[in-house]
């Protein structure tokens, strides 16, 4: 027996009932960035669909209790928990490699590993069908991306080390990801602050213009007094010179993009590794958001593992991402979880725009199935966090045994179903803002 779809003004009122939550007081604080942000999310299906983990969620909630591939372990493991298509890029680690892997982890927590599988692989049927794919190679797509995500967990999960499941570095990636490490590796740390600041008196500071927002007294010092206590959860191989941290100036910023928006943000300028200005460092302290997945996983175990959204974001990237930015660290102000990390001039994002050719986009979706395999499997008991005391990659590996045949097909449906729930609400929700339907706008 089909379940009955509802009507498009049902599927509106719905809409609105998820925003309002997600979404509301950050709205009523700032209502010019979430016109910005709408507008975004307005341009296509793809940017709707990044812009609403939280409408993603409440549709999945169901399954929280349950669900094919998801035992009490495979349940509740760390996830990125927004995990599409275009959060993949590249990252210096702490060992100063340029790696290309899984990005922005701003909604991570823990949940069911299908979670982030189906999140993505819906992204690449709006993808493919943005390229005019047939369903037949978006189906194909998704199959190959399934495959290598399959073969990657069971190669780490039989204790494949580095040398036979490499990351993704200059010396080893190929194709779409090779071009974004290469670009990076063009980038420069005096090019990213000859765009930022400027040299006056002899010292560094940030240029006015640009989204800055010079700061009041007040505000300054409560910036510098979190900044104080970013230090305190840094790991102590980040503090090597103590002079690294040495504050030469701070200005506000106002989040304006699709997943920051209406969220207060400082970027503090510091001195770097050594007295040379090219060597200086812009760090970024921004609130953290709460993340969609935990409106909808009720363990209470792990809601009070964390002390705010900001130690959240932080601890699940550094279980989610080896290796991860020494500048990592997490901050309170006002009583909010701040996040706190580097603005990285390494950091590019993959770029899908040129990614037509049909053997590319399987050679890109193979890998990103890969890094997503590396990235369940960097969190577990070896971590060092107490969330997920057991070997994640080894249970999700014997429970996609247990039906080896139904892991892609279950991929691939959804894939499609919610790539056409998707563009449809993407319509809905251009209506409803178009027409002025969403309150406080």
């Amino acid at each position: 027996m089909s379940v009955p779809q509802p009507t498009v003004a049902e599927r509106g009122e719905h809409i609105l009932a998820v925003f309002d939550t997600a979404f509301g007081e950050l709205l009523a604080a700032d209502p010019a960035a979430f016109r910005v942000k709408f507008r975004k999310m307005a341009g296509s299906a793809f940017a709707f669909y990044r812009g609403t983990a939280c409408l993603f969620y409440s549709d999945l909630e169901k399954e929280a209790q349950g669900g094919p591939y998801l035992d009490e372990r495979t349940g509740r493991v760390w996830i990125h928990g927004d995990l599409h298509g275009e959060n993949f890029g590249t990252y210096m680690d702490a060992n100063g490699r340029l790696i290309f892997n899984v990005n922005d982890f701003d909604e991570a927590y823990v949940g069911p590993f299908t979670w982030d599988l189906k999140r993505l692989a819906a992204s690449l049927a709006l993808i493919g069908y943005a390229k005019a794919l047939s369903d037949e190679q978006i189906t194909k797509g998704v199959r190959i991306c399934a495959a290598a995500y399959r073969e990657r967990i069971h190669a780490l999960a039989t204790g494949a080390g580095e040398d036979e499941v490499p990351p993704f570095t200059l010396e080893t990636a190929d194709g779409a990801l090779l071009a974004a490490l290469r670009d990076a590796r063009a980038q420069t740390r005096f090019g990213l602050l000859d765009s930022m600041t400027e040299i006056r008196d002899f010292e560094r500071r940030f240029a006015a213009g640009g989204g800055a927002i010079d700061l009041d007294a007040a505000t300054r010092y409560k910036v510098l007094a979190a900044f104080d206590g970013y230090l305190e959860t840094l790991p102590e191989a980040s503090l090597v010179r103590p002079d690294s941290y040495r504050v030469k100036d701070v200005v506000g910023r106002r989040g304006i993009g699709i997943g920051s928006a209406g969220l207060p943000s400082y970027n503090i300028l510091l001195e770097g590794h050594s007295d040379a200005l090219e060597n200086d460092v812009v760090i970024y302290l921004k609130q953290a958001q709460t993340p969609a997945v935990s409106r909808h996983v009720t363990d209470s175990a792990v809601r009070e593992y964390f002390k705010h959204e900001g130690h959240r974001t932080v601890i699940s990237q550094r279980a989610l991402q080896a290796h991860a930015d020494p500048w990592l660290g997490w901050a309170e102000l006002d009583g909010a979880g701040q996040l706190v990390a580097e603005v990285s001039p390494y950091a590019v994002d993959l770029d899908w725009s040129d990614i037509d050719d049909l053997d590319e986009i399987a050679a890109t979706v193979a890998d990103l199935g890969r890094a997503t395999a590396t990235m369940h499997a960097a969190a577990d008991e070896s971590s060092g966090h107490s969330l997920v005391p057991f070997s994640t990659e080894r249970a999700i590996d014997a429970a996609i045994a247990a039906d080896e045949e139904g892991f892609a097909d279950l991929l691939v449906d959804f894939a499609h179903a919610y790539g056409a729930r998707a563009r449809a609400d993407h319509q809905i929700f251009v209506d409803l803002f178009r027409n002025g339907r969403i309150p406080g706008l």
